[in-house]
């Protein structure tokens, strides 16, 4: 099953658009930054060193790259998905996207500048969801560029051993925990706020309650 996709500028890395999650994950923060270590080794290549194709193995799921014109289309999906429709699903894309922002892609500045396609990228992530449908056991057979030929590889063997992966893993680790302590955060302002707010009456009604009761006392 499809997790995540993202389309990617190869040039500086820039992103384009990012299917937005709707199958959350564990550890998804660290596979993002994984994906994004190993399009950063492209965009480090030479352009006609960057292989058409490739799926990187990660824990229990591969990445599976598709570079074309410059752009790089990528999704996570589990490893017992057909690496035949990721990578149609991925050409799909490709072509679509394509078709409608060519003219574009190289001058845009801002990330996420064409973040509207994920509409067409969740639609057509439904149509590969399930393997058994009609539609894709036909895919599945059709000669199609034998994925054989696709090279593969372990995310250990593209980021390098040791001290990369410890740097994805560790950035992962800092995201998690700046997400927690921003939620905290919000969490005591909002009490706070709160607290603003009602004092005031609180004080009110302490009064009048003390009023009333020294009133009962001496009359």
């Amino acid at each position: 099953m499809v997790k995540l996709t993202m389309i990617v500028r190869l040039s500086d890395g820039l992103p384009l658009c990012e299917g937005l999650e709707l199958d959350k994950i564990a550890n998804m923060e660290m596979y993002k930054q994984q994906a994004k270590s190993v399009i950063k080794s492209f965009a480090k290549s030479n352009r006609t060193a960057v292989p058409p194709k490739m799926s990187v193995e990660s824990g229990n799921y591969f990445f599976h790259y598709l570079n074309n014109s410059g752009v790089c289309y990528f999704t996570l999906a589990e490893k017992l998905y057909p690496k035949k429709l990721a990578y149609q699903y991925l050409e799909e894309l490709y072509r679509e996207f394509t078709s409608l922002y060519h003219s574009e892609i190289e001058s845009v500045a801002r990330p996420y500048a064409f973040i509207k396609f994920d509409k067409f990228i969740q639609k057509t992530r439904k149509l590969y969801l399930d393997t058994r449908t009609q539609r894709n056991m036909t895919k599945l057979n059709e000669e199609l560029s034998e994925v054989q030929n696709i090279m593969t590889k372990n995310i250990q063997e593209v980021l390098g051993q040791g001290e990369k992966l410890e740097n994805v893993s560790r950035m992962s680790s800092t995201l998690s925990y700046e997400s927690r302590k921003y939620q905290k955060n919000a969490k005591a302002l909002s009490r706070q706020a709160l607290i603003k707010k009602y004092m005031p009456f609180a004080i009110i009604g302490g009064v009048f309650f003390l009023v009333l009761f020294f009133r009962y006392l001496f009359y």
